[in-house]
């Protein structure tokens, strides 16, 4: 079947959803009839965080376009300004490129912005990761909100699927596919521990070490600093592993994050060390020889498993999302995340046998990837409200 030329636009707003849009990226761009337009904004044009849109190019995957969202603070009003005026950039974008569909991984405020440019703008929205709970972070709206602007779903399990289908989107644009971030790992270097340290720069401690990320709260920011503050006692006293930081994102707050690992760092130079931002390759390789991974990225609970390391993750960021049962859910106490660490370092913690990982073994790019190439958009655009049978139920009010 011979198919017309398919304009399609990929947002990215930083270096974590461009690791898990990577292998979507790599399989549009082989297609001939595909016209793959990158679109980057939010942490990837900020030299703080590393400016790594420098990575997408050289990669090998042109940028069509950058929208500077101006993010200056960590404030919430500074983010919920940056987002007007992500709109508005976005609005200018996406008109010059004219693509005939928008793909949007996820819940940040980024992709917010994108997605009500492209909902205004009349462009078909197909969005990755729908149908999730992180009820420790304002994503959770923002996440559903996209699920109603769009009109095509890539979701990670089934339960998250049928959670989209409950929010009235029609079941034949609903696809399970997996989660794209589980086909990062074929980027990633064999390397074993010297290599990898060899690769990073680093030259001084043990060469097993930690793999550690932590994001801001945004649902409940009063307990960011009691957080840090209990993640990095626990990390004070393992002292016969190095310590690997990756940066944190500019969700509001991270200021105070950000603060106190570059000082843990500095105090403990011969074991901790802080990278704004790893690479997916890098990343990934340092994901398989962790001794486990640590914090409340979303990392730990999608991509983890799938290497067989370990995951402890703290607080509610993540609550609601499926888990595996290489993952301990550990309370905001520094003596819990120390027993926590000790029996994944002793050996004591023994997950029990996981017959299939919740969000599949790879292979949703090239899933997605075939989807978006072949669909009839006019089925799915302009969509119309998916209404399920349901039964009334009385409800008894006492005056």
């Amino acid at each position: 079947m011979t198919l017309s030329l398919r304009r399609i636009a990929v947002i990215t707003g930083s270096r974590a959803d461009y690791g898990l849009l990577r292998g979507l990226l790599a399989s549009l761009q082989k297609m001939d009839d595909i016209d793959l337009q990158i679109i980057v904004c939010g942490m990837h044009l900020i030299p703080k965080f590393g400016e790594t849109w420098r990575a997408i190019e050289s990669d090998g995957f042109p940028i069509a376009a950058k929208v500077d969202l101006e993010l200056c603070d960590d404030t919430s009003a500074g983010v919920a300004r940056s987002t007007g005026i992500g709109v508005v950039g976005f609005s200018k974008a996406l008109p010059a490129l004219a693509p005939d569909l928008v793909i949007i991984l996820g819940d940040r405020f980024e992709v917010l912005a994108a997605a009500v440019a492209a909902t205004l703008l009349n462009i078909p929205i197909a969005h990755i990761h729908g149908g999730e709970v992180t009820a420790g972070a304002f994503d959770d709206a923002i996440r559903h909100a996209i699920t109603k602007m769009a009109s095509l779903h890539f979701v990670a399990a089934e339960p998250y699927r049928q959670r989209v289908i409950q929010m009235g989107e029609n079941p034949d644009y609903v696809f399970n596919v997996g989660a794209p971030g589980l086909d990062q790992a074929t980027y990633a270097p064999a390397w074993d521990h010297a290599a990898l340290f060899k690769a990073l720069g680093i030259k001084t401690g043990p060469e097993r070490f930690l793999l550690v990320t932590l994001h801001p709260t945004t649902a409940r920011p009063e307990a960011d600093d009691a957080t840090i503050t209990a993640l990095l006692g626990a990390m004070s006293r393992i002292e016969d592993r190095s310590i690997i930081f990756t940066g944190v994102n500019a969700d509001p707050g991270h200021a105070v994050i950000d603060d106190a690992i570059r000082a843990f760092v500095a105090a403990h130079s011969d074991r901790a060390h802080l990278f704004t931002s790893l690479g997916s390759a890098h990343y990934w390789a340092a994901l398989r020889l962790a001794d486990a991974v640590v914090g409340n990225s979303s990392s730990g609970i999608l991509e983890a498993p799938a290497t067989g390391t370990p995951s402890l993750n703290i607080g509610d960021r993540q609550l609601g999302r499926l888990r595996a049962t290489s993952i301990i859910d550990c309370p905001i106490d520094e003596e819990a995340i120390f027993g926590a660490l000790q029996g994944i370092l002793d050996g004591s913690f023994q997950p029990a046998p996981s017959t299939e990982p919740p969000y599949g073994r790879g292979g949703a790019s090239e899933r997605i990837a075939r989807v978006v190439r072949e669909i009839d958009l006019s089925g799915a655009f302009p969509k119309y409200f998916n209404d399920l049978e349901f039964r009334s139920r009385s409800i008894a009010i006492s005056c």
